[in-house]
């Protein structure tokens, strides 16, 4: 699993070859003067340790280490400067794909997640990612050319201390890799309780209000704190391993140390080496064992790099919505009949929902759709749009069934105005021309004034370049179910779904807008989701729906006089409990 993951996050840094091939010349550099300075300093120690100092050669040699320790600075910086942009380009084009993925999945896939894990994955994650390429690219770089080339100067110096160095290596190694493989799954975790985290912190920053007005301050800080608790767990077990990597490996490396000071000062003492080349031998130890420090040091950013890695792949790796196929029709135009034929639909496999529903709705018909919380008015409306596919049965937009139809072109015949209101930020004009951007002033003001919106939008401080905050929380509920609805009216679609479009508009307004609608879909089909009944007596069809199935149908007159489900439904919300019903 490591070497996939590893595998596949190495290919977003293939477009960046170039860098790469410019970071790992900079790297092979900054190591060849690294290593050309202990043999200087040996060197120059031999110099001095002679019974007369050559002056002459010292300053010459104290030029060439200064040369060598500026030249050595200056390509670090250049390959650090390179990797940083490498790995900031990579972990963007991660952010990038992911978030375009997001965009492509099935609104069922959104519907199930927590939104505020999908926040973290694309911020706190793709970090982690680049940071974590970052460390391990400076480390690699240089830390391989460096180990290579030490070996080489090292055997060359004195073969048997450079193979006590190769033996006690290994130990070093064992330990970092006995840390990573716990450490890699206590990072997974902390990623996930990262996000679980965030999209509490997301929920209830979004439901301020209602927990005020309950008093659930107490619980939610409840919560909050074993979810916290959750976290500091993973992370502290995680910090905690990750930790111990680098002192461990530390210790076996200044045993290496140790035992090129005794082999060496040992071979000295026999001749076998000058001084100035045991301080140089002492200097390639460090050199060689500096490596295995700098990437247990980053093996956390490494370790918690792959775990990130792995939660943004499985966002990138969420199924899309199914292809058009081919010979998927683009109407040129669009009547707005609709027809539904023994539809089936359920949300979880073998727990049906919708039961073999048939409707026929002729063009320009407002089809009313009312029943009790949870009977499947909104999941018709679902079905309609493509959000969801039928399990069974067929829906026609036109006689044609709406597989065949092009998604984008099928969701362009609806405008949608949902009671739940989606607002950007940006200004009041970019909000309107949301769904036609190209739309000029004069409409935007047109759509405006047909909603009624333009009479508050005056009197905002910029008018229709005031900027709203995202979801418009600087505005009224009925504020911004105007715009909405001006959104719409911007766009004129061919058939208009009204999901409690109005319940956010005190009765005044409703009116006008009921007014303004009936005026915007002459001849056009529109379906009503409503709780009010007041709103849809005008419906050539409604549909009265209870446990995802029609139950009624019928004009409002016609299910008054059944004296069924719809009447009953009336004459609660009309008549007082000590009148005699009517009609």
């Amino acid at each position: 699993m490591k070497s996939e993951i590893l595998k596949r996050l190495s290919s977003y840094l293939t477009p960046y070859r170039a860098g790469l091939v410019t970071a790992t010349l900079a790297a092979l550099l900054q190591v060849i003067f690294t290593l050309i300075l202990p043999v200087l300093i040996g060197d120059a120690i031999d110099c001095m340790t002679q019974s007369s100092v050559d002056f002459s050669r010292l300053i010459t040699l104290l030029w060439q280490m200064g040369g060598c320790i500026l030249l050595s600075s200056g390509l670090q910086w250049w390959m650090n400067i390179q990797v940083r942009k490498i790995s900031m380009q990579a972990s963007q084009d991660i952010r990038q794909q992911a978030f375009d993925q997001m965009n492509r999945v099935p609104i069922s896939v959104i519907d199930q997640t927590p939104h505020g894990d999908f926040v973290s994955r694309m911020v706190n994650d793709a970090d982690a990612v680049a940071e974590g390429l970052f460390q391990g690219l400076t480390q690699l770089l240089p830390g391989v050319a460096t180990i290579l080339g030490v070996l080489v100067i090292m055997f060359r110096l004195n073969w048997f201390i450079a193979l006590v160095v190769v033996l006690v290596t290994p130990l070093s190694i064992l330990f970092a890799r006995f840390i990573a493989r716990r450490t890699r799954d206590l990072f997974r975790a902390q990623a996930e309780a990262q996000g679980a985290l965030s999209s509490y912190v997301n929920e209830m920053i979004g439901g301020q209000d209602l927990i005020k007005v309950f008093g659930r301050q107490q619980t939610c800080l409840a919560d909050f704190e074993k979810m916290n608790q959750t976290l500091r767990r993973a992370s502290h077990w995680a910090v905690f391993y990750s930790a111990v990597v680098n002192p461990g490996t530390r210790f076996v490396n200044n045993v290496v140390y140790a035992c090129v000071g005794v082999f060496g000062s040992l071979a000295a003492l026999q001749g076998g080496l000058s001084v100035g080349t045991l301080a140089s031998f002492l200097s390639y130890a460090n050199q060689y064992t500096k490596p295995f420090n700098d990437v247990t040091s980053v093996l956390t950013q490494l370790q918690s790099a792959l775990a990130s890695a792995q939660r943004l792949f499985w966002m990138i790796d969420l199924p899309s919505e199914p292809e058009d196929p081919e010979n998927a029709l683009s109407l040129p135009t669009c009547q707005g009949a609709v027809r539904l034929d023994s539809v089936c639909f359920s949300y979880q496999k073998g727990v049906p929902f919708l039961q073999n529903l048939s409707l026929s709705v002729q063009p320009g018909q407002k089809v009313a759709i009312v029943g009790p919380t949870g009977c499947g008015k909104t999941t018709l409306i679902n079905l309609l749009m493509r959000f969801y596919d039928v399990d069974s049965g067929v829906i026609f937009v036109d006689d044609i069934p709406i597989r065949r139809i092009k998604r984008s072109q099928l969701r362009s015949m609806f405008g949608m105005v949902l009671q739940e209101s989606w607002l950007k930020h940006g200004t009041i004009r970019e909000n309107v021309a949301y769904g036609n951007p190209t739309a000029t002033a004069e409409q935007v003001e047109q759509a405006a004034k047909a909603s009624h919106a333009h009479g508050f939008i005056q009197q905002l401080p910029q008018g229709y370049d005031t900027v709203i905050s995202a979801g418009g929380s600087n505005l009224s509920a009925g504020q911004k179910q105007l715009l909405c609805i001006a959104r719409i009216m911007l766009t004129r679609p061919q058939m208009l779904i009204l999901d409690e479009a109005t319940s956010n508009i005190d009765t005044r307004t409703e009116m006008l807008v009921q007014s303004a609608f009936e005026k915007l879909m002459e001849g056009r089909t529109s379906f009503v989701v409503a709780h009010r009944l007041s709103t849809i007596q005008s419906a050539d069809i409604i549909l009265v729906m209870e446990k995802g199935q029609v139950v009624e149908q019928g004009t409002h007159t016609e299910l008054l006089a059944k004296g069924g489900f719809y009447s009953r439904l009336y004459h609660s919300q009309f008549v007082r409990p000590d009148s005699k019903p009517a009609g």
